[in-house]
């Protein structure tokens, strides 16, 4: 596991490798690559009891995931009061400290769970299922979860979601698909974010982005938006109604969504055993 930043365990799944838990012990000679794999087992059985919850409740789950600063919380902030008179909505916050983003949330009037993860760079299944419990899912369409500002741990991680969402700001490079692949092909969509600042920024290239993830051969939309501006938000809005509507076809039919969970940085954590 990552012996440098301890994302692998967090508070929610610490349990199961103290003590007597579960996966405390492993055969000797591989003790670090066992308890890397073993959590993920029980990261992955958890999150299909979190999707079995969403389901049961129709609730739709989005999991956002960027480096921070792209403006994950001012997104979810201009979506909530673009969205609240149509749908019921509630977001769930990771962050390494503070309930900074939580307290941004609820002042537009949606209740708003804040998960400090510590050391841990991602959220995980254990942890979502606990701020499930401060959540009235019967009550709700959509659960937004934010995920902790990194591009490449979320990835790996199946929180029990249904759909990925991206994240690239205008100030971080047209270049990081190619260089935080994992992320990207993770993606349902790619929202690039302050296109704003594009008439400052002459080496950013909206075009070059969507040229990346063809060759990440990634086909999810990428659009184009500000939301601190309010500009370009319409499509946006689109793609989620176009996503409940989907969602809610495939639950009458008995069937669900898996996120696109990217196996391929495990490797970068069991690298630090």
């Amino acid at each position: 596991m990552c012996g440098t930043c301890g994302c692998t365990i967090t508070e929610g799944n610490q349990h199961l490798v103290t003590g007597d838990g579960q996966h405390a012990h492993t055969e000797k000679g591989g003790k670090a690559v066992d308890i890397l794999q073993n959590l993920l087992s029980a990261n992955d059985h958890q999150a299909q009891h979190n999707r079995e919850h969403f389901d049961k409740h129709a609730v739709l789950a989005i999991n956002l995931m960027s480096s921070p600063g792209t403006g994950k919380t001012a997104l979810l902030e201009t979506t909530i009061e673009a969205l609240k008179e149509e749908f019921s909505i509630a977001v769930i916050e990771g962050d390494l400290e503070t309930e900074n983003d939580a307290n941004r949330i609820r002042a537009h009037g949606v209740p708003a769970v804040q998960i400090v993860t510590g050391t841990a760079c991602h959220l995980d299944a254990h942890l979502v299922h606990k701020a499930l419990h401060s959540l009235d899912l019967a009550k709700l369409d959509i659960v937004f979860i934010e995920n902790v500002g990194n591009l490449v741990c979320p990835a790996s991680f199946d929180l029990g979601h249904h759909s990925n969402i991206t994240l690239l700001s205008t100030t971080e490079g047209d270049d990081k698909p190619l260089k935080y692949p994992v992320m990207f092909r993770a993606a349902d969509a790619v929202l690039i974010t302050k296109t704003d600042l594009l008439a400052v920024l002459d080496d950013f290239s909206c075009e070059k982005v969507k040229s990346n993830m063809q060759q990440l051969a990634n086909t999810a939309p990428v659009l184009q938006l500000s939301a601190t501006k309010n500009q370009n938000i319409e499509p946006w809005l689109t793609w989620i109604r176009a996503e409940i509507q989907a969602y809610k076809k495939r639950l009458a039919e008995g069937t669900t969504q898996q996120p696109k969970i990217q196996a391929d940085s495990i490797h970068t954590h069991s690298s630090h055993s």
